[in-house]
């Protein structure tokens, strides 16, 4: 069996590789037009981009040319990743001797010429186990066999969730939600005769403030105005977009997150209607339609690296044009747009993104969307 010989500075690279990717939940990501360079990104680390360059850097022009080239691709990734700020760690393998690293605003860079160096110098509050999680044991093939097989594992952990949360499943829940809407528009529809004006949708459980504030069985109408509609065409543009978003975000996070989202972002817009439009007689679907693009945005931003573009060319567009048009047209109810939308985002938060969000996170989402609600009641009932 022939013996695998590696120089210094591979060495210290797969040794890095593994301990960001397995450690640190790093991914490699592919840039184009480098050489000996390896680019790491994880958009919730103490770093959201990490590059290790085996390139020499002989003065402080190709140091300052090098530098340049990271801002490149840092602009490249903060566009797909719709980030508004990127700090890099830049770790380099081979500078002469003499040159000075000068300070670069959002680069980091740090010098490592061997593995005592690398544990010295990356130990700090970011990386403070490195020195301990290091692969140091084996060289040679053992090292590249080891390597390879722990980043393999992670990555098809990783892999596993992202599969589980993006293939096709079987939509449920919002088809439900389209035929309650279809069968209650036309009953109430036939009920009152064709004639579906403030005082009819209000006998069969329109939002109207003064009813909710009244108290007692009143308050049903926070759910049930969610599934009235005015007319044909309010309930077909509603139900069109219903399909869209909600077929999307059933898929994403299943069918009991979905509910409770839907749910919590109809009593969120209606919560916030009675605030802002407490004279109106208010009904329909969009409240907790705006509810699913706030939890489309959240969900999104946690997969911005896959979601990015459509994150930036369509979500954030078509939430921006919705509230633009609730604004310009007479008859729309933008504070449920707005409420729907918050309360989305907040239960989105609460229920979690599979394979993105920790318990700490879930719980927080929790207690700010509480707060939120508790917010909004007082506000209704007691001020």
């Amino acid at each position: 069996m022939s013996t695998v010989i590696m120089n210094n500075k591979d060495e210290i690279i797969m040794r890095l590789v593994h301990y960001f990717v397995t450690e640190k939940n790093y991914t490699p990501i592919v840039v184009n037009g480098v050489k000996d360079e390896i680019w790491l990104e994880n958009q919730e680390g103490p770093y959201k981009i990490i590059r290790i360059n085996a390139n020499y850097i002989h003065n402080e022009e190709q140091y300052r040319f090098d530098v340049f080239k990271i801002r490149n691709v840092m602009r490249q990734i903060k566009r797909k990743t719709v980030s508004f700020s990127m700090n890099t760690l830049n770790i380099l393998l081979d500078v002469n001797d003499g040159l000075k690293i000068p300070t670069e605003k959002h680069i980091d860079s740090v010098i490592v010429k061997n593995l005592k160096e690398a544990k010295k110098k990356l130990k700090n509050d970011d990386f403070p186990d490195i020195d301990q999680k290091l692969l140091e044991e084996t060289t040679g093939m053992d090292l590249i066999l080891n390597v390879t097989k722990d980043i393999n594992e992670k990555t098809a952990k990783e892999n596993k969730v992202y599969e589980s949360t993006f293939k096709p499943k079987k939509i449920v829940i919002t088809n439900i939600l389209i035929l309650i809407c279809i069968v209650i528009f036309f009953l109430t529809f036939i009920g009152s005769r064709g004639k579906l004006d403030s005082l009819s949708l209000l006998k069969y459980g329109a939002n109207y403030a003064p009813l909710i504030e009244s108290g007692g069985i009143q308050i049903f109408r926070l759910i049930t105005s969610a599934f009235l509609h005015g007319g044909i065409a309010h309930l077909l543009f509603n139900m069109y977009s219903l399909f869209i978003i909600g077929t999307q975000i059933e898929n994403y996070v299943g069918k009991s997150k979905f509910l409770f989202i839907y749910i919590i972002s109809a009593i969120s817009g209606n919560l916030m209607s009675c605030i802002f439009s407490s004279n109106s007689v208010s009904v329909g679907a969009s409240g907790a339609i705006f509810g699913l693009l706030g939890a489309l945005l959240y969900f999104g931003y946690h997969y911005r690296l896959y979601l990015g573009s459509v994150l930036k060319n369509q979500i954030i567009p078509l939430i921006l044009l919705n509230l633009l048009l609730g604004f310009m047209l007479v008859g729309v109810d933008n504070a449920a747009h707005i409420g729907g939308l918050i309360g989305g985002y907040l239960s989105m938060m609460a229920c979690g993104v599979n394979g993105k969000s920790d318990q700490i996170e879930k719980i927080n989402g929790s207690i700010v969307l509480s707060i939120y609600l508790v917010f909004l009641t007082y506000v209704i009932f007691f001020h």
